[in-house]
């Protein structure tokens, strides 16, 4: 199987990584791709341009097997449509089980994205929760497709959706790019190697965290 992980990573910090290194090792994913996205539909674009970002999280994970690099929405122009992605992803994996993992915000905003119920064609959805996280009352479409027990997943390639408790850490980008515009110190809240790009390359110092 193989785990699906996008976001803009402006930056990439601990909460994304400790989120893609549990959810490996929950899924007995062969791996996990994280997919940094080059123009959000929902969101202003990103702070920093695509190769710092690409180059951020070169860095963030160049010591842990399983988690992988996918820059193919940096290379595809436009919107970085999650359906575009996951159907070029399926014609390269045609067997294989393939997991988008999500955050509790953006499953409740996912009717708003493009095609959003075609997403299931290519892909099973797991939302990451806080532990201790409840749902509320789903609406049919959600509900036919809700899955309680995890090895059912193994059983189909996409179709299915699942609620998964993680370990989450309290950061954001958001707060971090703050952070760093006010002179404090960023130490714990993301990797060393990127820390010390950030400042090499004066990132995040006169933009207004939003």
């Amino acid at each position: 199987m193989i785990g699906i992980f996008g976001g803009t990573f402006d930056p990439v910090h601990n909460g994304h990584l400790r989120t893609a290194l549990e959810v490996k090792e929950i899924f007995a994913l062969d791996e996990v791709r994280l997919i940094p996205c080059a123009q959000p539909p929902h969101k202003e674009l990103p702070l920093t341009t695509p190769k710092m970002r690409l180059e951020m999280l070169k860095l963030a994970v160049q010591n842990q097997p399983g988690l992988v690099i996918d820059r193919r929405e940096l290379d595809r122009e436009g919107f970085s449509y999650m359906i575009d992605t996951l159907k070029s992803l399926r014609n390269e994996n045609t067997d294989c089980p393939l997991l988008l993992f999500i955050g509790t915000d953006a499953f409740k905003g996912l009717t708003a994205w493009h095609q959003w119920q075609r997403l299931f064609e290519f892909a099973h959805i797991v939302v990451i929760t806080r532990p201790g996280y409840e749902h509320q009352k789903l609406d049919h479409f959600f509900s036919s497709k809700l899955l309680e027990n995890i090895k059912y997943l193994k059983r189909e390639k996409s179709g299915y959706l699942f609620f998964q408790p993680v370990t989450q850490l309290d950061i954001s980008a958001t707060i971090i790019r703050s952070i760093i515009t006010t002179g404090l110190n960023p130490g714990y809240l993301l990797p060393d190697n990127v820390i010390d790009y950030i400042k090499r390359n004066k990132l995040y110092k006169s933009v207004n965290a939003n």
